[in-house]
């Protein structure tokens, strides 16, 4: 039987991070989970390791397990969280390598890709956590049913059922993708409105039925709940004091997709997440809770 080896062990550590950030929506907790998975590894003696047939598949199983506790137990987490809870924005690839100290920093790892954007993990967030694991695992990484069910404890047509209620959420949720180059021009101009302070440009840049939500996790400040209606959000984004004190707003990506970040004396204090449908944005959610924020610190 092959030694697996310090090499072969460590280079499943990419498709890992990759794995528990879409099954999370947090960084900091996927690299929890991955720096847990490898604990448990090097617990077992060597003869124990030489007996895994497949070192690659029993990391993914032990991670996704670990995975499926901690949603289990995020819900109640949730309940105590304190306004609105949004999914851990990622910067760009190429801004993790200008940022990083460290070559094998697990944010250099995640993939972005389309199952990595914020509207993605936002429905991902609304699933039960077998839903979310069974979809991801199944429809993102390509894991046979079997495997799944072995990972999730259900027969693998449970795990068939799972996977296509998920599945139906995504379908509910998705609208006609806007092309990148719009995408990226409905941003340049609702900074731009914003920016002048315009409302009506801002509420023309709106769905009539966009939502807001903010995210400051009662460390800093955050609108608690909701904002709902273009005219509703647009007041809101023109009555706050961004642009004060030498605060700027930035065009950056997040998760993928052209967003904003404003920044004062350097530092990114909030990131900022649209989704879009045809020529209006239907979506804002603002990210401030600082602890979210860790990848973007220069």
């Amino acid at each position: 039987m092959s030694d697996p080896g310090l090499s072969a062990i460590m280079s499943e550590r990419r498709q890992l991070i990759n794995l528990a950030y879409r099954l999370l929506g947090s960084l900091a907790d996927a690299e929890d989970v991955v720096q847990e998975t490898y604990a448990r590894w090097y617990a077992m003696t060597p003869d124990e390791q030489q007996a895994i047939d497949n070192p690659a598949a029993w990391l993914t199983k032990v991670a996704s397990r670990i995975c499926l506790d901690l949603l289990r137990s995020a819900r109640a987490r949730r309940e105590r969280y304190v306004g609105e809870w949004i999914p851990e924005p990622l910067p760009e690839t190429t801004e993790w390598h200008a940022g990083s100290t460290d070559p094998d920093d697990p944010a250099d790892r995640v993939t972005l890709d389309e199952s990595v954007n914020m509207a993605f993990l936002v429905v991902l967030d609304a699933m039960t956590p077998a839903e979310r694991v069974a979809f991801i695992l199944h429809d993102v990484f390509r894991y046979p049913f079997p495997e799944v069910a072995e990972i999730v404890g259900r027969t693998p047509a449970a795990c068939r059922q799972l996977a296509s209620s998920a599945r139906r959420r995504i379908r509910d949720a998705e609208h006609p993708a806007a092309p990148s180059a719009r995408r990226a021009e409905l941003v340049r101009e609702f900074k731009a409105a914003w920016e002048a302070t315009d409302i009506a440009a801002l509420v023309n840049l709106l769905d009539p039925e966009v939502t807001a939500v903010a995210d400051g996790g009662g460390i800093v400040r955050a609108s608690l709940a909701p904002v709902h209606g273009g005219t509703d959000v647009a007041q809101y984004f023109a009555d706050l004091p961004v642009f004060n004190l030498g605060r700027t707003l930035i065009e950056r990506m997040v998760n993928g997709q052209p967003g904003l970040v404003i920044e004062f004396e350097g530092d990114v204090e909030t990131v900022i997440a649209f989704d879009v449908d045809g020529d209006r944005i239907t979506n804002i959610w603002a990210i401030r809770n600082p602890e979210k924020l860790q990848p973007w610190k220069s």
